[in-house]
């Protein structure tokens, strides 16, 4: 018996917990898109992150677990988006582009289209010991497990993200329609 170690960054999916950025953004952006949610409020729009895929960091700690004798691995993608970013894809996953206006706490998402304010900075969803640059250096695992750590595209991870959100938007937005009726 032996341990290995798999250092995980940010692992993100559709069954991400709702209290997490990247589900509170999908969520937010699908809910908007069905006339079900105002506005989305989050933080440091500025922060960086290394997301990845849940599903492929499985797949990574699965070939871990197969290493003959135990070692360390970083598993991230070695690429790194700011939450604006983030949060920019999964509204035009939507159908919605984000325009912004301002710095800072006064910075807001203005939807291109109509004009309407659907994101703005909120100091209450700062954290005050936040790690601003979150960055994995995924080498190791690249080289010596032969893993992918782009095998599903951040672009493909907000998508799959977003797709199921505004599904799970409009199943509550049907449900408050025959609520109505």
């Amino acid at each position: 018996m032996f341990a290995c170690n798999g250092i995980l960054f940010n692992h993100e999916s559709e069954r991400r917990g709702e209290n997490f950025v990247t589900r509170k953004i999908t969520i937010a952006a699908g809910r908007i898109a069905e006339g079900l949610q105002d506005h989305l409020e989050l933080g440091n729009l500025d922060s960086l992150r290394d997301w990845g895929y849940a599903k492929d960091y499985v797949e990574c700690m699965w070939l871990i677990m197969q290493q003959d004798k135990p070692d360390d691995f970083v598993i991230a993608t070695g690429v790194q988006h700011t939450v604006r970013d983030f949060t920019e894809r999964a509204f035009a996953a939507n159908g919605i582009h984000i325009r912004w206006e301002g710095k800072g706490l006064d910075e807001k998402g203005y939807d291109e289209k109509t004009g309407k304010m659907l994101v703005c900075v909120s100091p209450k969803f700062y954290r005050p010991t936040d790690v601003v640059n979150l960055w994995g250096d995924p080498t190791k695992a690249k080289t010596v497990l032969g893993w992918n750590p782009q095998k599903t595209s951040y672009e493909e991870l907000i998508r799959i993200m977003a797709e199921h959100d505004r599904k799970m938007a409009k199943r509550e937005r049907a449900a408050k329609l025959a609520e109505k009726a």
